[in-house]
């Protein structure tokens, strides 16, 4: 029996969610597996990975061929370097404190690279929401100056109004005061 570690889709259309599993590779996709080792979550940015490390390394130390998407989160993730490093110590290349060292050097590498890229991203999020924050500030204010424009030429257009009407009453009355005194002489 060929055994692959592969991912097994799940989640709905258009936004997909996987499971890491331990399979025969004659199984469908999604249909029976052996064991269920982690998710993976590529619509996140950067993509979430859970994985039982132990439980994954021990299957590859049993002869689990991972398909190139599995590889590359193990690969991701460090169990194939754990691997690696365990059977240079099998070897007797090294010992196993100086190849725990080497992996707790290279985990401290990969940490820092994933924290760097999540700072990156986070602040470019910041930096867009702010640009578009001043871009609407910049609308609401050319807005605002239309509004106040628009109200001073009202005003403008009703004090024009009212002064032609205090002038046709005041013509009126001095007519009137002229007619009067027509009349009298």
């Amino acid at each position: 029996m060929s055994v692959k570690i592969r991912l097994a889709r799940r989640g709905k259309k258009g936004y997909p969610f996987y499971h890491i599993v331990v399979a025969d590779s004659r199984a469908p996709r999604d249909g029976k597996f052996i064991e269920n080792i982690g998710t993976y979550n590529p619509n996140t940015n950067p993509a979430k990975i859970t994985l039982n490390f132990d439980q994954a390394l021990a299957w590859l130390q049993k002869g689990a061929q991972p398909t190139d998407t599995c590889r590359a989160i193990l690969s991701y993730k460090g169990v194939l370097y754990k691997k690696h490093l365990l059977g240079g110590v099998a070897k007797g290349a090294f010992s196993e404190e100086v190849a725990e060292a080497r992996f707790a050097q290279w985990l401290e590498q990969k940490n820092g690279k994933i924290a760097a890229k999540e700072a990156k991203l986070s602040g470019e999020k910041e930096a867009r929401a702010k640009a578009r924050l001043e871009e609407e500030k910049k609308v609401n204010e050319a807005k605002a100056k239309a509004v106040a424009a628009k109200r001073a030429e009202a005003a403008a257009a009703e004090a024009a109004a009212k002064a032609a009407e205090e002038g046709a009453e005041g013509e009126a009355a001095a007519e009137a005061a002229a007619e009067e005194t027509q009349a009298e002489a």
